[in-house]
């Protein structure tokens, strides 16, 4: 693993830092063809909008920190969450003020490989001051593996293991 060592608030003792887990765009983008990436779709680091005959798609780009339970850093996710057009517009429209703070509701729109989807994952949207990107909250009553994680944290080893499995993609 790509690693940057750091003395850790918590223990005083030396680390190495995890590199986050990033997806580099939405499922839906990952599921066009390349003529369809082309016509339909524009993406860049911060936003995607599909535009399907009858339907648009928009998405931001957002973060997630999971709790690892038995380690003095947690475990940070770049997903992709898809919103309504006002809460789109909303965004853009505000994401040079550096003292815009809003919520949004929207769907996480990246699947994780150690969890079983059938339906995506209702959140809160969280902008933060000075320009950061959103933090996500899964929405605590959606009965789904992934949200109970979220909220009763993961281990250290189960961090490293979901490390390991992006980084050799």
């Amino acid at each position: 693993m790509t690693d940057i060592k750091y003395i850790c608030d918590c223990c005083g003792q030396e680390h190495e830092s995890w590199p986050a887990i990033a997806y580099s765009s939405p499922s839906a983008y990952n599921k066009l063809s390349e003529q369809e990436k082309e016509e339909i779709a524009v993406i860049d680091q911060d936003f995607c909008v599909i535009k399907y005959e009858d339907d648009i798609n928009r998405f931001i780009r957002v973060v997630l920190v999971q709790q690892v339970n038995d380690h003095c850093e947690d475990l940070e996710y770049g997903f992709w969450v898809s919103l309504s057009e006002n809460s789109f517009e909303d965004y853009l429209e505000n994401g040079e003020d550096e003292n815009h703070e809003a919520q949004y509701f929207g769907w996480l729109s990246n699947y994780i490989p150690q969890y079983e989807f059938s339906n995506s994952i209702p959140t809160t949207v969280v902008t933060k001051p000075g320009n950061e990107r959103p933090e996500i909250f899964p929405h605590k009553d959606f009965d789904h593996p992934f949200v109970k994680d979220y909220y009763n944290g993961i281990t250290k080893a189960e961090a490293e293991k979901r490390i390991r499995e992006i980084l050799k993609k």
